[in-house]
């Protein structure tokens, strides 16, 4: 589990602001998966999605996320995994390819986490942030993600990223306001994958 707990750029929840909220988030709490969902509410809630609010700067690592309140599902994930795991909850990156909108492509990655509780194993949570047509909850061993895989093309990524994908960062990096990203969400062709969902 250690590459799951560790600090790093961009997971860097030994910065002291990031260290001092997750410590906050956790008091009165003894159980990890009450920890847990706390954090994510937190996230989930008082985050704002870049897109949802039109909320600039583009933000990526946790420290920043924090900061400035605001980032998309990708950064979103990185400030819940940092916030996790200086709560020693182990904590991995996920992704899932999905149509960016009328349900055809082009497609997209999307950015959420897994949490290793002691229960259930691996679970999924998704701190996007809800909307009207988004409604993702902290109810294990359910999963309730932001989206669900329905149209072809589309696929739950079933790695357990210790960091995040290289094309998320970039992105990230590169650009400077919402509407950059927006016009340039990263994406992985499964090209080698059959055409459907078993």
């Amino acid at each position: 589990m250690t590459p799951y707990l560790a600090s790093s750029h961009y997971i860097d929840w030994q910065e002291p602001k990031v260290k001092a909220k997750a410590a906050g988030l956790s008091t009165g709490l003894n159980d990890p998966e009450a920890i847990a969902k706390r954090c994510f509410e937190f996230v989930r809630d008082e985050i704002k999605h870049s897109w949802d609010y039109r909320l600039n700067p583009v933000t990526c690592k946790a420290s920043d996320v924090l900061k400035h309140g605001t980032g998309f599902c990708y950064a979103k994930s990185h400030l819940l995994a940092a916030l996790l795991r200086a709560n020693d909850i182990p904590t991995a990156l996920c992704y899932q390819r999905l149509t960016i909108s009328n349900d055809q492509p082009p497609f997209c990655l999307h950015g959420l986490n897994a949490i290793y509780l002691e229960n259930y194993g691996w679970y999924r949570i998704d701190a996007r942030g809800n909307n009207a047509t988004v409604s993702a909850e902290f109810c294990p061993p359910t999963e309730k993600l932001a989206f669900e895989i329905i149209h072809e093309g589309e696929r739950d990524l079933p790695e357990l990223w210790s960091e995040p994908l290289a094309i998320v960062v970039d992105i990230l990096e590169r650009y400077h306001t919402h509407d950059e990203v927006a016009n340039d969400l990263p994406d992985i062709p499964l090209l080698l994958l059959p055409s459907h969902n078993p």
